[in-house]
C-alpha cells in the first residue's frame, strides 16, 4: 500500500495489515549533526577523488571490439588481444611420457631395471550369510472370545 504521510513522506508497506501501518517518523532516518570539520573532509575527499579530465582512461574492450568488427569486415584473421601473439613462456610436457621416465629411474635407482610387477589374481569376495526370515507367530486368542463363542 502506498500512504502519503505528513504531507512529503512517501511510505510504502508491504506485507501489512492495516492495523499494523507504521507512522512515517518509525521509518525516518534519526536527525544526526554534522559539524563543519566532518563537511570539510567530505569535501576534501569528493576533490581528491575526482579528476576534470578522462585523459588517463581508456576503453580498450572497444578498442578490441572495433579492431574485430574491421578485421571481420576484410576478411582477414584479427590481431590478437593486446598486439602480437604472446610466446609461450613454459614447454609442453607430455604427463604419461614423464611419468613413465619417472617410474624407469625409480626402478633403476633400486636396481630393478626392466622388470615388471608379478600380478595375482585377488580371491573372490565372499558373499554375506542371508539372515534367516523371522518367523511370525500366530496372535493368541483370548479365552473370553471363546467362551462367548460357545
Amino acid at each position: 500500500m502506498l500512504q502519503v504521510l505528513d504531507g512529503d513522506v512517501i511510505a510504502l508497506h508491504t506485507m501489512r495489515w492495516p492495523d499494523e501501518i507504521r507512522d512515517s517518523s518509525a521509518v525516518a532516518p534519526p536527525a544526526v549533526d554534522i559539524g563543519d570539520s566532518e563537511v570539510d573532509g567530505a569535501v576534501a575527499l569528493i576533490d581528491a577523488m575526482t579528476t576534470d579530465t578522462l585523459e588517463e582512461f581508456r576503453d580498450e574492450y572497444r578498442e578490441e571490439l572495433e579492431e574485430l568488427i574491421h578485421a571481420k569486415a576484410e576478411h582477414r584473421q584479427p590481431v590478437p588481444v593486446g598486439g602480437a601473439a604472446p610466446e609461450p613462456e613454459g614447454q609442453l610436457v607430455d604427463l604419461m611420457a614423464a611419468l613413465n621416465a619417472s617410474v624407469e629411474q625409480a626402478r633403476a635407482s633400486r636396481g630393478e631395471a626392466g622388470e615388471h610387477a608379478t600380478v595375482h589374481e585377488m580371491p573372490a569376495p565372499k558373499k554375506p550369510a542371508k539372515k534367516p526370515a523371522a518367523k511370525k507367530t500366530a496372535a493368541k486368542k483370548t479365552t473370553a472370545r471363546r467362551k462367548k463363542a460357545s
